[in-house]
């Protein structure tokens, strides 16, 4: 560990890939997940390996019971509701947690522009995209069903806006004609929404046991244990969460707010564990 702080491979003892009290702390693993790890692991008079998919699985578990959920875009992608009125804005009350009542409800504002995510969105797919596709419809996690009619471009051919149709009368219901939503994507309200920066921390080695064996250990490095993305779309909610405050952001992964980096007017959250186990479908 302090070969990997003496060489700069990481920003200090508690950065939060580190597997020190201190690092764990700051990305976001409880003390709950912590005992559980500890019970599930038990003890014993040698050595060993234990998989970190345990240590993994128990935060899941703590978080999926206790974190609130809110929504975060990650790649921002605007969508215009053309039938939506310019002028008009409306707020749902929606609940914090699917199962946990004593956590209360949250507000979302909502209007003609919403920003989802870039790989929600595709001008052609097949039957299993479940997203938002041209002449295809979703809904809007806890808000109403849309259809997408047209694909704005740049000069260079991006994409930088999506044309909807929002369908009368589904905030919580079925529309009308019977053409049901394919699938359910997160969405944050332009006008209300601020940016945020996230901190995608994965493990830092890509190896089981990076200090055995003839090879050096910095050779074991993941390339992509951080990655930062400054330009994030978040609910106003989170703007004020205190550090050290765990969240869902629904469809991405438990986020906590940084410790010490954290504020209001410059929002910073460490990606904890993210919703599945990709090493295990990786083959890892």
């Amino acid at each position: 560990l302090k070969q990997l702080v003496d060489g700069n491979v990481v920003a200090g003892w508690d950065d939060p890939r580190m597997p020190t009290i201190a690092g764990m702390r700051r990305r976001g693993y409880t003390p709950a997940a912590l005992r559980k790890f500890c019970e599930m692991v038990g003890t014993t008079r040698g050595d060993g390996i234990v998989d970190v998919a345990m240590l993994e699985h128990a935060i899941r578990d703590d978080l999926n019971t206790n974190a609130p959920r809110a929504m975060c875009v990650l790649d921002p992608l605007k969508v215009v509701l053309v039938n939506y009125p310019e002028d008009q804005r409306q707020t749902l009350t929606v609940p914090s947690h699917p199962n946990r009542d004593d956590l209360g409800e949250r507000e979302l504002p909502f209007g003609r522009e919403l920003m989802i995510d870039r790989d929600d969105f595709r001008e052609e797919a097949n039957k299993k995209y479940k997203r938002l596709v041209i002449g295809k419809r979703v809904r809007l996690r806890n808000a109403c069903i849309i259809e997408a009619e047209e694909a704005i471009k740049d000069s260079a051919g991006n994409i930088v806006e999506v044309r909807c149709r929002m369908i009368e009368d589904t905030f919580g219901k079925d529309p009308a004609d019977g053409v049901k939503a394919k699938g359910v994507i997160h969405w944050v309200a332009v006008h209300a929404g601020q940016r945020a920066e996230l901190r995608l921390y994965d493990r830092l080695f890509n190896h089981e046991s990076p200090d055995k064996g003839s090879d050096d250990l910095m050779s074991y490095i993941n390339p992509e244990s951080l990655v930062v993305k400054h330009a994030c779309w978040i609910e106003p909610g989170l703007v004020n969460a205190a550090p050290e405050s765990h969240f869902q952001f629904e469809r991405e992964g438990y986020f906590v707010a940084d410790r010490y980096d954290h504020r209001s007017d410059a929002p910073v959250f460490n990606l904890t564990i993210g919703l599945r186990d990709t090493w295990a479908s990786a083959g890892s």
